[in-house]
C-alpha cells in the first residue's frame, strides 16, 4: 500500500447490487468518472466483486464494490450471490440499482429486507430511467421517494445527484474508540516492540504498527519504536516509566519476560479486537483451547490475501502453538480476503486475525455470525496470550475486560 494511501478498512464503503443487467457496471463507471467496471448486455458480466478505492466528491476517500447480480442462477450463479451478499457485510451504504422498465422483483425486494436486517442505509437508483416516456427527467429526483433517485447511467442523467444522496447516507461520525490513543495522555512514552525477520515487508512497517504510530502521535504522546531484543536495554535508558509497552504478539513471551510487572503490556492484535470490535467475546474464546480435541474443527481466518512465508503465523505458527498447547491434533481449516463461511457450527473455535484490512462493521458482522452459530471466537493475540499464560497481564487495562476473565474461571 503507497505510504499515503488512507487504508482501505478506514474509508467509506459504497456497494452496488441488483439484478443481472439492471446496470449496475455502468452506474459505478458513471459515479467514479472511470471505466472501473466491465459492461456487457451478456447477464452475469460481474462474476465477483469487484473494489476500487478512489476519492469521490464529496465524500473523499471511498471504496466502490461493483457486485454479480443477486438474481444469478446455476451451482455458479449460487457461489457469485453468496459474494455479493458477502460484500454487503462491508458496505457503510448499498445502492441497489433496479431497471426503471423492469420495476423492482423479488430479488430486489429480498435485497432491501437484508438492507434493513443488517442495518445498512441504502438507497434506490431507478437506472435507464431515459427510456421512460418522457425521459429521465420526467421522473427527476424530486419526483421519487426520500430514498429513491431516477437516473440514466448512459447520459449521466443524476448521477451528480445520486452521489448527494450516497454522501448523505454515509457514516460522519468519528469513531468513539480509538486504537491506543484514548489511553494516552500528552508527553506520555510509548513503547512499541517490532520484529524485523524474513517475514517483515522490506522497506516497510505493517499496517496495525503504521496506525498505532500515528495514533499515539495523535495523542500528542511519543512513540518509540525498537526490536524485541533491544527492549530491556530501551526501558532502563528511557529515564522515564512508558504509558504502554505494545508487542508484535509472536514475541509475546520474550516481551512480558523483559518489561517489569508494573509496566502495563498488550499487543497490536488486542488493540485492534478493542477497535474493531467486542474485545471481551474473544477473550472468553480463548478459553476454548482448553478443551480441544483430536479431530475438531479449527477456523483461522485472516481478513487480507498476502504473499506467505515459509513459517507464516496464521498457517504454520498458530497450529503448530496450538497443536503443542492442546496435545491434541484438531483438524485447521484456512480462510482469507473476504472468504468467510455462511456456516460457522461445524467448528470448535474461529481464530482471527487482527482485522486491521477490515471495516468494524465486517468485524463485528463476522463475531455476531460466531455468537449466532454459539461458535467461540478469539483473535491472534489474544490466543497467543492465553496460550502463554499473560492474557490477563496483556488486558489488565481494561478493567470490565479482566474481571469477566476472571469471573469466569
Amino acid at each position: 500500500m503507497p505510504l499515503n494511501e488512507t487504508p482501505s478498512a478506514s474509508r467509506v464503503h459504497i456497494g452496488f447490487f441488483g439484478r443481472r443487467n439492471a446496470g449496475k457496471s455502468s452506474l459505478l463507471n458513471a459515479v467514479t468518472g472511470q471505466d472501473l467496471a466491465i459492461v456487457s448486455d451478456m447477464k452475469g458480466t460481474t462474476t465477483d466483486p469487484v473494489y476500487k478505492a478512489m476519492e469521490l466528491l464529496p465524500l473523499g476517500p471511498v471504496m466502490v464494490i461493483d457486485t454479480p447480480g443477486i438474481d444469478d442462477e446455476g451451482p455458479l450463479g449460487d457461489l457469485r450471490v453468496r459474494k455479493a451478499r458477502q460484500a454487503l457485510n462491508k458496505c457503510d451504504v448499498a445502492v441497489l440499482v433496479v431497471d426503471a422498465l423492469c420495476g423492482r422483483a423479488r430479488a430486489d425486494e429480498e435485497l432491501i429486507r437484508l438492507f434493513e436486517a443488517k442495518k445498512v442505509n441504502y438507497l434506490i437508483a431507478k437506472n435507464k430511467c431515459d427510456l421512460l416516456p418522457g425521459g429521465a427527467a420526467a421522473g427527476g429526483p424530486e419526483q421519487s421517494a426520500a430514498n429513491e433517485i431516477c437516473l440514466s447511467a448512459k447520459n449521466k442523467t443524476n448521477i451528480e445527484a445520486l452521489k448527494e444522496k450516497i454522501a448523505a447516507l454515509a457514516p460522519t461520525e468519528e469513531p468513539k474508540l480509538r486504537l491506543v490513543a484514548d489511553l494516552l495522555s500528552p508527553c506520555d512514552f510509548v513503547v512499541l516492540v517490532v520484529p524485523i525477520d524474513k517475514a517483515a515487508p522490506k522497506g516497510r512497517l505493517i499496517l496495525p504498527q503504521q496506525q498505532a504510530i500515528r495514533d499515539i502521535l495523535e495523542a500528542d504522546a511519543a512513540a518509540i519504536v525498537v526490536k524485541e531484543f533491544e527492549l530491556r536495554e530501551a526501558l532502563a535508558a528511557l529515564g522515564k516509566k512508558p504509558k504502554l509497552v505494545i508487542t508484535d504478539s509472536q514475541v509475546f513471551a520474550k516481551v512480558s519476560a523483559d518489561t517489569p510487572p508494573d509496566i502495563p503490556l498488550t499487543s497490536f492484535s488486542i488493540l485492534f479486537a478493542r477497535y474493531k470490535g467486542e474485545l471481551a467475546l474473544a477473550a472468553a474464546g480463548a478459553k476454548t483451547l482448553d478443551s480441544v480435541k483430536d479431530g475438531d474443527k479449527i477456523l483461522i481466518c485472516e481478513g487480507c490475501t498476502h504473499h506467505r512465508q515459509c513459517d507464516d503465523i496464521g498457517t504454520v505458527k498458530l497450529p503448530r502453538w496450538i497443536r503443542n498447547y492442546t496435545r491434541a491434533a484438531p483438524d485447521f481449516v484456512f480462510a482469507s480476503g473476504t472468504e468467510f463461511p455462511d456456516e460457522l457450527s461445524p467448528y470448535k473455535l474461529v481464530v482471527h486475525c487482527g482485522g486491521c484490512m477490515l471495516t468494524g462493521r465486517e468485524m463485528k458482522y463476522r463475531q455476531n455470525c460466531a455468537r449466532d452459530h454459539g461458535t467461540p471466537i478469539t483473535n491472534y493475540g489474544i490466543a497467543i496470550a492465553y496460550m502463554q499464560g499473560i492474557l490477563r497481564r496483556a488486558v489488565a487495562m481494561f478493567p470490565h475486560v479482566l474481571a469477566e476473565l476472571v469471573s469466569e474461571e
